[in-house]
């Protein structure tokens, strides 16, 4: 498996493996994590260097993606400390179980802190993101954009100035 940032020649099999993911069978199906990541390339807050696919042996040219992890732009208010919101990760059905998400996260979260990120936020399952060093986004001053999201809404600090307030996404999220 290689992991490389995204390439625009990429997208069709993006959107095709989050709709496989996370949307029912069908080829016209909408999914959300697809629309929302169409979204998210066209907003402010979308860091072209935070979207990452695996691609299966050595196809380099994206023909074989089997993984795909995006983080953009994100802010802890009331401050407006830039912060990274990490979803979606998505993996193709066919290669769930082989440890595609975890070396997706894992080379995001190298990339983003070799860019100098200081804390990085998602929304997902504890029991999953836990061995990354995500912990409940509370545990560090960091409010989830909605309270009912609990434990669920996660954190990871990596460097610089300690960041509380409540987390923003980027525009894009606001309309899910």
């Amino acid at each position: 498996m290689i992991v490389r940032r995204e390439h625009p020649r990429d997208h069709a099999a993006v959107r095709e493996l989050h709709r496989a993911a996370f949307g029912p069978a069908g080829p016209t199906a909408e999914v959300a994590e697809a629309r929302l990541l169409d979204e998210l390339r066209e907003d402010a807050g979308f860091l072209p260097h935070l979207s990452l696919v695996a691609v299966d042996g050595h196809d380099v040219d994206g023909h074989d993606v089997v993984g795909h992890v995006i983080a953009t732009r994100g802010w802890v208010e009331p401050l407006g400390a830039a912060a990274l919101g990490l979803g979606p990760l998505g993996v193709r059905p066919d290669a769930q179980g082989r440890g595609v998400g975890t070396v997706l996260v894992h080379a995001l979260l190298a990339v983003a802190e070799a860019a100098g990120e200081h804390l990085v936020a998602l929304l997902g399952s504890p029991g999953y993101y836990a061995r990354f060093g995500f912990v409940r986004s509370t545990d560090l001053g960091v409010a989830p954009p909605d309270p009912t999201w609990g434990a669920h809404f996660q954190a990871r600090r990596l460097a610089g100035p300690e960041q509380r307030g409540t987390f923003r996404y980027a525009e894009p999220f606001t309309r899910l």
